[in-house]
């Protein structure tokens, strides 16, 4: 397996900075949003959801990571099978309560599918610790897709404090501590 490489990039939109990831999936969109929608595919790489998306939210819970709490997403848009684009209210890296906006977006891309997910971020300096994780889901999700050893993606040994100094030089501090 080739080292994992730090792959979001900043975005910057009307809102403010999001960081944004692109992976190509060898699949049809429609298998590809299935991989990202599923609750029993989503359960492979990342975690699942309960509740009735009809009533405009769901309950999200990560499994991959040990004890994090059910999050209520409200879903903003879903457009089958191109986009969908989530808010969930959560505590941030400072301790205060955020909006954590995400969006993924679908498209045929030379036989397979492009995905093209991306988070808002309450502050640009948080890719450091975002960034890495999130490239670490995508590379989970890649392996579920492609019959690899989904257990093999290891967070701690390749991805986390590894891939931090290419955050940040994608998303400078604006001032650093001594």
């Amino acid at each position: 397996m080739t080292p994992p490489r730090a792959t979001g990039r900043p975005e910057i939109r009307r809102d403010g900075t999001w960081i944004v990831f692109v992976r190509h999936l060898d699949a049809p969109v429609e298998q590809a949003w299935a991989a990202v929608t599923d609750p029993r595919r989503l359960e492979r790489w990342i975690g699942t959801w309960t509740g009735d998306p009809a009533s405009g939210s769901v309950a999200f819970r990560m499994t991959a990571e040990e004890g994090m709490p059910e999050e209520v997403h409200r879903i903003e848009a879903c457009e089958p099978p191109r986009l969908l684009r989530t808010r969930a209210r959560g505590e941030g890296l400072d301790g205060q309560d955020h909006d954590w906006r995400l969006e993924i977006r679908l498209a045929e891309d030379g036989g397979g599918t492009a995905l093209h997910l991306a988070q808002f971020l309450p502050e640009a300096a948080w890719a450091h610790s975002i960034g890495p994780g999130w490239d670490y889901y995508l590379d989970r999700l890649v392996a579920a897709e492609t019959g690899g050893d989904v257990a093999a993606v290891d967070f701690g040994r390749d991805y986390y404090p590894a891939l931090v100094p290419a955050y940040e030089q994608r998303f400078p501090l604006a001032h650093r501590q001594p």
